[in-house]
């Protein structure tokens, strides 16, 4: 049997672009396997060779597809696999635990299990109080992610080291960036007040810049798993951003912040706000079926359902929402979501996602407005520095083509 070729030969027999390949086989019309640890496809000659002999598939390509290659995160039925492993599964073993997340986010960013404890994540002083700065003059009523973004130009502005890519000086930058988004946030309560000194992990510590009560156990453990699942999802829109930053070999915070001004969108990590807004509205249980259709009269989206990636159903959400459920069964806010679920359903609405157990866990713990953005945020960044981790070693800037459709230029 002939030799298997790699990504470079098989485009040039097909005169095609990489990423043209890497969409054939997502779309079903190639096969191909992994060489050296995953790190490169290998395609089957012959198989190229029958391709270029019938001509490339008619199918004409979608203006939003775009394939790229990476080891990190493939989507399931209903739910997502980090590099291999089962994120509900993730989720169910390292959430009780304090540095769950860290565990978590160091198993995206170097494929190694977490056999040790990890590093403790400190931001550096100088970065930290930059970033609190910026944010503390902003007004009052200002949210966690917009907050979120002043901290991480501020906190770039402080660190002259910022551009050591390898992937040594990203990942100790990595764990001081995430805590010094969180340490920076102010305290949503008193008990806030030393969380970024005295808590043990970054779930804690986040915790204490959004809710203004002392953590429960089961909320928190809850709330260590959203950090977990939310950690990484593919190719989202953010994702993607933060992937195009690195690739042009812009800086970890210059990637974080492109992440983050595409995460604010409503159809994305903003999601979740909707849907605090929504349970705000049913303030009695009863008037969910009203409030559903109230926003379906005026042909908006209710927040919080119908995920594109999952059809049948979003495993993070139902994995989050129980877990939720088990930590305040008679909570009125649980009450008020299980009603908008049944509402929903009745209207034959898609299956509620991760954004809408989001938003239920922000309004059972009783956080700021915006916590599930926050949640998010600080979440994905784990994500986003793992694909730029990818987009560091690779060294070759991603651009997209546009297909042209305005007047005629001259030739």
């Amino acid at each position: 049997m002939a030799e298997w070729i790699d990504t470079a030969e098989a485009a040039r027999r097909l005169g095609v672009r990489p990423a043209t390949l890497y969409a054939y086989v997502s779309r079903g019309v190639l096969r191909r396997r992994h060489a050296e640890g995953g790190r490169r496809s290998l395609f089957d000659p012959a198989e190229i060779d029958e391709l270029a002999r019938r001509g490339r598939p008619r199918r004409p390509a979608s203006s939003s597809e775009l394939a790229i290659e990476s080891a990190i995160t493939a989507l399931g039925p209903d739910r997502p696999y980090f590099r291999g492993r089962d994120a509900l599964r993730l989720a169910r073993e390292y959430g009780p635990r304090p540095d769950g997340f860290e565990r978590v986010a160091a198993w995206l960013w170097t494929g190694e299990p977490a056999v040790e404890a990890p590093e403790a994540w400190v931001a550096d002083p100088a970065a930290r109080a930059a970033g609190y700065a910026a944010q503390a003059g902003l007004p009052a009523g200002v949210l966690p992610l917009d907050r979120l973004q002043v901290i991480v130009a501020a906190m770039a502005a402080a660190d002259p080291l910022r551009f050591h890519l390898d992937r040594p000086g990203v990942l100790a930058l990595g764990r001081g960036l995430i805590a010094g988004m969180v340490d920076s946030l102010p305290p949503a309560g008193p008990h806030g007040e030393d969380a970024g000194s005295a808590a043990p992990g970054i779930a804690e510590r986040l915790w204490a810049k959004l809710c203004r009560a002392a953590p429960r156990e089961g909320l928190l453990t809850a709330f260590r798993s959203a950090l977990i699942l939310l950690a990484d999802h593919e190719l989202a829109a953010s994702t993607l951003a933060a992937r195009v930053a690195a690739s042009v070999r812009a800086d970890p915070y210059a990637v974080v912040s492109s992440g983050l001004g595409v995460l604010s969108g409503p159809l994305h990590g903003g999601a979740s706000f909707g849907v605090e807004k929504l349970l705000a509205e049913v303030d009695d249980p009863a008037r969910a079926p009203m409030a559903i259709a109230d926003r379906l009269r005026r042909g908006e989206r209710v927040p919080g359902f119908g995920p594109a990636a999952y059809p049948a159903g979003d495993g993070r959400g139902v994995l989050l929402f129980d877990l939720v459920a088990a930590a305040a069964p008679e909570h009125e806010r649980l009450a008020a979501a299980r009603e908008i679920r049944a509402a929903a359903r009745r209207h034959r609405l898609p299956e509620p996602n991760v954004d809408f157990a989001l938003g239920t866990l922000a309004a059972v713990a009783g956080m700021v407005a915006g916590a599930g953005e926050a949640i998010f945020a600080v979440a994905r960044t784990a994500g986003w520095l793992a694909h730029a981790i990818e987009e560091y070693e690779r060294g070759t800037p991603i651009r997209p083509r546009a297909h042209y459709t305005g007047p005629p230029v001259p030739r």
